[in-house]
């Protein structure tokens, strides 16, 4: 039979009300009395009932966050962040993700109501009228890479850093440079190919829509679009990816062609996750904060939390990027 609270009462000559107060903290204990209850719940092996916790104090200590895949180095990154932030708060994290669009998002978003005393969602799907009408009001939400009006988030600046990466190409002389962009339905994405756009017309180049194919941040997209680039009858002599991963699956096209990176294709990518230095060439790239990204969400939200303010109120970031050169674009060492 599983120790109550009440057994460790009786067997350290306190009130029930006192034990309670010494695992809620809801309550001052003289600290011998708290140092007894501790001694005797540790015979006992007593173990505290979370959900009784959280009736009576009205909190789970846990922060939700929702992504939109668990897949990849890139989501690994941001859930690192996440956790050491979590935990140097002494929370706890409810992780899930959503990979059908809206239903499932809302669906989600539903079944996190009443476990979570804040929430951190990444997700293309999220619109403030989702979130009014899937969540109570009060609870602390934080945005993570997308911007909705009235509501906090942590973004990247993508299109300062894509543009960066066109500018970079193009000042190594190439003309066409073509990208393989993440999808019309993510925010990222376009503010990635928005900066493309405005560094190939602020440098004059080529712009040719046949050199924009749209990918979906997978390796497998990444090799389909190169291919279709490298059948263009006036190839472009570069190729940026919307993502390392697309990058890595265009680097496989290209020598399946017979051909070469960076001789013959320039090569570059976005996000410069850890594996982008371990490929052959190693993968020039526009580095990302990612453990950052998912670091400092968090600990939007918890000081939303803390001090009992709604996601509105919290502040929103706009993390940096910066180019990150190395062989597969012909100018690393």
């Amino acid at each position: 039979m599983a120790v109550t609270m009440r057994d460790v009462a009786r067997q350290a000559g306190v009130s029930v009300a006192t034990v309670s107060r010494v695992f809620n903290e809801s309550g001052p204990v003289g600290e011998e009395t708290r140092q007894r209850i501790m001694r005797t719940a540790g015979a006992l092996r007593y173990v505290p009932n979370g959900t009784a916790r959280s009736l009576t104090t009205n909190t789970t200590e846990t922060v939700g966050v929702l992504l939109p895949n668990l897949y990849g180095e890139f989501y690994s990154e941001v859930i690192r962040g996440v956790e050491g932030a979590v935990r140097a708060r002494r929370y706890h994290t409810l992780l899930s993700s959503v990979h059908d669009g809206p239903e499932e998002l809302v669906a989600a978003l539903r079944t996190l109501v009443g476990r979570v005393d804040g929430l951190v969602v990444m997700s293309p799907d999220i619109a403030a009228d989702v979130i009014e009408a899937n969540l109570p009001e009060g609870l602390p939400v934080v945005l993570l890479g997308a911007a909705v009006p009235g509501h906090a988030a942590v973004t990247i600046d993508n299109e300062a850093g894509a543009a960066a990466m066109v500018a970079h190409l193009a000042g190594l002389g190439h003309r066409r440079i073509a990208h393989v962009a993440g999808g019309p339905g993510n925010a990222d994405a376009q503010a990635r190919l928005a900066g493309y756009r405005r560094a190939v017309a602020e440098a004059g180049l080529d712009a040719d829509p046949a050199l924009v194919v749209d990918g979906d941040f997978t390796e497998s997209s990444g090799h389909a679009a190169a291919r279709a680039l490298l059948d263009l009858s006036d190839r472009p002599t570069a190729v940026f990816a919307a993502n390392d991963s697309m990058a890595i699956g265009a680097l496989r096209a290209v020598r399946e062609a017979g051909l070469d990176v960076p001789t013959d294709v320039a090569l570059a990518g976005f996000d410069d996750i850890p594996v982008a230095e371990y490929v052959t060439p190693a993968l020039t790239s526009v580095h990302v904060p990612i453990h950052e990204l998912g670091a400092r969400a968090v600990e939007a939200v918890l000081d939303a939390m803390l001090d009992g303010l709604d996601g509105a109120a919290a502040t929103s970031t706009t993390l940096p990027t910066r180019l990150v050169v190395r062989e597969s674009c012909g100018a690393g060492g």
